[in-house]
């Protein structure tokens, strides 16, 4: 593997450190969203927006007010891609990882899997989202200009 461009090493300490600061992320980036879209309305939060299926919905303020948190997150969380994962090919991976362990604390909260339609499409859209505008954001850092020298130009 000597002499490869970017080689990859398979490093699991780096991966669930990775997983674990995005989740971290996720779940703090996405309860300050609630917190403040709640205050223009001046509606208590609750662990309720996060994690239950019900709540998710377009015929009420509350459900509408969640899903624009939630839409907002995403684009949060395709930063967090940026700074943190730094790999294009990475990002829709780690993407579909935290929205599985959303799936799963959701399914813990509520005791039972999603059924509702509205959560679903909210959830594969900020998928979509999160993957897209994270890979653009990583894929434009790899593309800026590796400097192979720290001496000045000169003009000749």
């Amino acid at each position: 593997m000597v002499g490869q461009f970017r080689s990859y090493i398979w490093d699991p300490v780096l991966i669930i450190s990775q997983i674990l600061l995005m989740q971290a992320i996720y779940y703090s980036s996405l309860g300050l969203w609630i917190a403040l879209v709640d205050s223009l309305v001046q509606n208590n939060p609750s662990l309720d927006q996060m994690f239950n299926y019900d709540i998710l919905g377009f015929s009420s303020l509350s459900g509408r007010l969640s899903i624009m948190a939630f839409i907002l997150n995403a684009l949060t969380c395709a930063i967090g891609l940026l700074y943190f994962i730094r790999r294009g090919k990475q990002c829709l991976d780690f993407t579909v990882t935290m929205h599985i362990f959303h799936l799963f604390g959701c399914c813990i909260y509520n005791s039972h899997f999603p059924a509702t339609l509205t959560w679903w499409l909210v959830n594969t859209v900020c998928i979509a989202l999160m993957a897209v505008i994270g890979e653009y954001l990583c894929m434009r850092t790899e593309l800026n200009e590796i400097p192979l020298s720290s001496a000045p130009k000169s003009n000749v």
